[in-house]
């Protein structure tokens, strides 16, 4: 798939393009046979004094740095010059507080540089670390192909990054995988968002909308410390249950709301990200920044599922990021507990919980946690802020599932609906215990509703679902 050129891709999402860096171009370092002509005549046919071309523009209405690179130019590929262009975008983007939008379409170093080019890799990521530690967002499309050093430092180390469908996205090239491993899923930027690596895939024309929201959402950080998200108002039962079962089965009722009509009542605008950047996607764990009057929130939200290593890795992927950009987080826990299969153990679930308990304790900016569903013991908990938890009227929290506290304690798991009316697991009763704050307030609603939903989860009940045998959460 042939990428446009250059300053085609950057009309294609900006305006008001000012170039700078225009003074650095490529020489002969190394005396490479050929290599002075060869740079003369991609010159004269591209019309560019380089494969990158940096610059200042406007996303929207977001100011933002440009860095774009010319496949028509020596297959985009990085000498020293455009290294130094690369680097100098990043040094405007701390200076002018812009985020940094790299339209990447690369071959990798360039050969006839040698090493003075493979070098640029780690001068590139000392300017992305830099512009990182000053709170500077850096949003990536990888046009395609986007392949080499360049993908395994500027396009794979961006915050946010778009695979525009169909492009190549690899560490080796297909020439240098050979012909027999050229294809293949891994090698596409669908691959790359399947496992994880990216965070959306977009049509071409899909492609500027996109950026636009994700550049407005993630502005550099400054200004005054944020205050905490607002407690989300909930979307269910209007009262807490007085049966402590009845409150079990509230929360795994197939008619609760779920995560993503919370997300939508909450914000005007989201997008979302995806993936642990380590190989894994959870699709219970849908993390994100969203629009609310006025001010980027971010948030990561369960979705009633019981999360993997990936899911509590890509939520600590996206409280460290809040936290460079200061930006204020929710949560919304809602998971009858973590993975505990052996494929979880060898992801490393346990650690993967353990480094999520870590970031959030060391959060600078403040986090708001709503418990929306099931409170499944220490899954549930890797996501609750410490001293600012939330609870609906439909929802419960627990150190363990009353089924796998009567297994341990009555050995009996059929004893669950008994064990339950001991574990004070209530909304009134975590309030008591000094757990939550207090009881997000209801949307508003006709009494009559109210009294139909109740009596829907009664039924439910009673309908063979009060045995206190293994649960299987529904969706």
């Amino acid at each position: 798939m042939a990428s446009p050129a250059a300053r085609e891709a950057i009309g294609a999402v900006a305006t008001g393009f000012r170039e700078f860096g225009e003074e650095l171009v490529s020489g002969d370092p190394l005396g490479w046979p050929g290599y002075p002509e060869k740079l003369a005549r991609v010159r004269e046919r591209t019309g560019e004094g380089e494969s990158v071309v940096v610059g200042e523009a406007q996303v929207g209405k977001t100011p933002v740095v440009v860095v774009a690179f010319d496949f028509r130019f020596l297959g985009g590929s990085v000498g020293e010059a455009a290294g130094r262009r690369i680097v100098e975008a990043f040094e405007r983007a701390r200076e002018s507080r812009r985020a940094v939008v790299s339209l990447v379409a690369t071959g990798g170093s360039r050969m006839q540089e040698g090493m003075r080019s493979l070098v640029q890799l780690q001068r590139i990521a000392d300017a992305c670390v830099r512009a990182r530690e000053e709170g500077i967002p850096h949003i990536s499309v990888l046009r395609g192909p986007v392949t080499g050093g360049i993908w395994a430092s500027l396009g794979s180390s961006a915050d946010y990054i778009i695979g525009v469908r169909g492009a190549e996205v690899a560490f080796a090239g297909s020439r240098v995988r050979g012909e027999e491993a050229t294809e293949g899923e891994a090698f596409t930027a669908a691959g790359k968002l399947r496992s994880g690596f990216v965070d959306a895939e977009a049509e071409p024309g899909e492609v500027p909308g996109l950026l636009r929201s994700a550049v407005e959402l993630l502005r550099p950080a400054g200004g005054e410390p944020p205050a905490p998200p607002e407690v989300p108002r909930a979307l269910g039962f209007a009262r807490p249950p007085r049966d402590p079962w009845v409150a079990v089965m509230r929360a795994r009722s197939p008619r609760r709301p779920r995560a993503e009509a919370y997300l939508e009542d909450y914000f005007e605008r989201r997008v979302e990200i995806s993936g642990d950047r380590a190989g894994g996607v959870d699709a219970g764990m849908l993390c994100g920044f969203g629009r609310r009057r006025g001010r980027t929130i971010a948030y990561a939200a369960q979705n009633g599922t019981a999360n993997t290593a990936a899911g509590f890795r890509t939520a600590r992927r996206l409280l460290e990021l809040a936290d460079r950009l200061q930006l204020p987080v929710l949560t919304l826990i809602d998971t009858p507990g973590a993975g505990n299969t052996a494929k979880d153990e060898r992801e490393g679930v346990g650690t993967a919980i353990a480094e999520l308990f870590c970031t959030v304790a060391g959060l600078k900016v403040p986090i708001t946690s709503l418990v929306i569903g099931e409170g499944g013991s220490g899954g549930a908990l890797a996501l609750a802020a410490p001293d600012n938890l939330w609870v609906t009227p439909d929802a419960y929290f627990a150190v363990i599932s009353p089924e796998g506290a009567a297994a341990i304690v009555e050995k009996d798991r059929s004893r669950a609906r008994q064990v339950a009316g001991r574990m004070k697991l209530m909304p009134q009763d975590l309030v008591e215990l000094g757990v939550v704050r207090g009881i997000a307030r209801p949307k508003r609603r006709p009494a009559r509703a109210i009294r139909t939903s109740y009596d829907a989860v009664r039924r439910w009940v009673v309908r063979g679902h009060s045995s206190g045998k293994e649960h299987v959460t529904k969706s």
